[in-house]
């Protein structure tokens, strides 16, 4: 019998979740039946999205329930197929959750070429960080040519990608991140045109040196007092894309909501929140245009990758440490 590890949820966390929040079970690998096919989880996506997820509130996506496999996209590898439209060997990208194997009707699930880029990238600037990334600041943000742009989280998966895109059509980019490396990365590598560090810089003036004329744009992943002072150096009808708030998704107290927000008044600029799932019609011409702009060495993508099913707590409280660099990336395989 070929042994399935799967991670379950086994109570809602309040803060930071504990390690008990999840159990690792191991169970037979699952049988697929007609039309389904059987993937061998290779890679798992880790994201802040996850901390959301184990909420019993309403959102856009119904909450994991209790001994569930804990949700996660990832890519893998048929092993077997009963559907026509896989064969054994394809790679494919879905949702599995954080487990070894899967069997799914392959509804929601598309192939993806490991000869065209490494496997972790279907995970990060080819997978749902990069819809992220491309669907907000371009359409939810309504991006133009020459626009000066703020991105908060800069370093991470879907910022990184965001401020290259800016970079793409002709913006000028600064980023927020957590210390010098991460802000020596956005600049040097990403070709950002400055980097705000959070953790030791003056952030209300830095935006005051960075933005004499206003930000038309701030793509919001971190919310909390960034998101606030923001507010107050926006240009006239800036817009303002909500993607994430990583800085409140622990609190035990209320969320922080922001208190400038008649800047927007004032400014007649918008603020607009932004699921990428709504955009799921338009992803595999998103995805061609990412590829192209990777081939032409013009879009960078990085994975942060660590290995062991059995090390996904200590690698998932790196999304709230700030301890990692581009995307977050779990391999669950075992060779």
């Amino acid at each position: 019998m070929t042994v399935n590890k799967q991670l379950l949820l086994q109570k809602r966390p309040i803060g930071l979740p504990e390690k008990d929040t999840w159990k690792l079970v191991e169970t037979a690998t699952p049988t697929p039946k007609d039309g389904e096919i059987l993937v061998q989880c290779e890679y798992i996506s880790l994201d802040p999205a996850m901390r959301g997820w184990l909420n019993d509130a309403k959102s856009y996506i119904a909450p994991v329930q209790i001994n569930e496999v804990m949700r996660a996209g990832g890519v893998g590898k048929v092993i077997t197929s009963n559907n026509p439209h896989f064969n054994i060997g394809d790679h494919v990208y879905g949702n599995p959750g954080v487990q070894q194997y899967t069997v799914t009707d392959g509804k929601g699930w598309h192939k993806v070429d490991p000869t065209l880029a490494p496997l972790p990238t279907y995970t990060g600037a080819l997978g749902m960080p990069g819809m992220t990334a491309y669907f907000g600041i371009l359409e939810v943000g309504e991006l133009k040519e020459g626009d000066t742009v703020l991105v908060s989280g800069a370093a991470g998966a879907v910022g990184s990608i965001v401020g290259q895109i800016a970079k793409i059509k002709n913006c000028t980019v600064i980023g927020i991140a957590g210390g010098a490396d991460k802000c020596k990365y956005l600049v040097d590598t990403l070709g950002f045109d400055g980097a705000i560090d959070y953790k030791n810089d003056n952030i209300a003036s830095k935006l005051k040196e960075y933005f004499p004329k206003g930000i038309d744009v701030y793509f919001d992943n971190v919310g909390g007092e960034i998101l606030d002072l923001a507010l107050t150096r926006l240009a006239m009808r800036a817009r303002i894309v909500i993607c994430g708030a990583i800085s409140q998704y622990n609190n035990k107290t209320a969320i922080k909501g922001p208190s400038n927000y008649l800047a927007l008044l004032v400014n007649r600029a918008s603020m607009k929140g932004m699921v990428v799932f709504d955009h799921a019609k338009d992803y595999q011409k998103a995805a061609m245009q990412m590829g192209q702009w990777m081939a032409q060495g013009k879009l960078k993508s990085k994975e942060d990758v660590y290995e062991g099913i059995e090390n996904f707590y200590e690698t998932f409280l790196r999304l709230f440490s700030g301890e990692k660099l581009g995307k977050l990336v779990l391999k669950v395989s075992e060779d």
